[in-house]
């Protein structure tokens, strides 16, 4: 059974003592952060303790991820040399700020040479990045998916960082990753208090196609993977659907089974890890 990835949680690098507090809040994927998170004069004491937590085999269902410095800044490079000398292995390594897919060329490239299998995910951040993002979508088979980055991106396309001001490179990102073959991954939203808003954001990404969200505390985990997840009934239809696509064009519940059906019915799979 693949590997479940509906809520991608951050936690601060500086905070080991929340590391495991992060693995029970029923993410699918933890990402400890190293950049945005991380004052300057914090990089290296983060980057350790990041770095020892991963070398310690972990168990359970969740997934690792480090979001690395930019590897066009001093940090950046020091993260990715620490991570191929130290011998940890995250399941995943986000790119912050791509706005090429050189950059996840390059990654993709040392963490081969090192050995390495781990999984990039692509911040998409900037007018830049989405200028190119479909040719980023498709950068290298190591590229698991693209997570919108909307507070950079609001303050560089000079727009509100609401709903409407991002619609468009929101659509742009889903639309670049399904033809891709990627998963779309939504920005976290960031008013911590506000579930009720939240679960508004999750209802809109999840109608817009965007198969996981960002979360920056523990209490966003459970509504992300309530809405991301199928029903019983769902994940039973999405069986039968492709049993009967395997067959060739048929009918279920009254409704003519085609490619594009059985697209979605692996979607809804693929959501539960299936």
């Amino acid at each position: 059974m693949a590997q479940a990835t509906r809520s991608w949680l951050f936690t601060p690098g500086t905070r080991p003592e929340r590391f495991q507090k992060a693995r029970e809040a029923g993410a699918d994927v933890l990402i400890i952060d190293l950049e945005d998170a991380v004052a300057p004069d914090e990089k290296s004491k983060a980057r350790e303790a990041t770095l020892d937590y991963l070398k310690v085999p972990q168990t359970g269902p969740i997934g690792h991820a480090i979001r690395i410095n930019g590897i066009d800044t001093p940090y950046g490079l020091a993260d990715l040399q620490a991570l191929i000398e130290q011998g940890s292995k995250p399941d995943f390594i986000v790119l912050p700020k791509t706005e090429s897919a050189d950059h996840l060329i390059i990654l993709d490239r040392l963490l081969t040479r090192a050995g390495l299998d781990a999984q990039l995910v692509g911040l998409i951040e900037s007018a830049r990045g989405l200028s190119a993002v479909a040719t980023i979508a498709s950068a290298t088979p190591r590229l698991s998916g693209l997570m919108l980055g909307a507070a950079d991106m609001a303050a560089d396309l000079g727009v509100g960082p609401g709903w409407e001001g991002l619609s468009y490179a929101r659509g742009r990102l889903v639309a670049a990753c399904a033809a891709a073959g990627v998963l779309p991954i939504d920005s976290p939203y960031f008013s911590v208090c506000d579930q009720q808003g939240l679960k508004d954001e999750i209802k809109r990404s999840v109608g817009l196609g965007f198969a996981a969200k960002a979360a920056i505390h523990p209490a966003q985990v459970e509504p992300i993977n309530e809405a991301l997840t199928p029903s019983e009934e769902e994940v039973a239809k999405a069986r039968v659907i492709l049993v009967e696509n395997e067959k060739g064009v048929g009918v279920v519940d009254g409704q003519m089974i085609d490619e594009a059906v059985a697209r979605k019915a692996r979607r809804v799979l693929a959501a539960v890890g299936a």
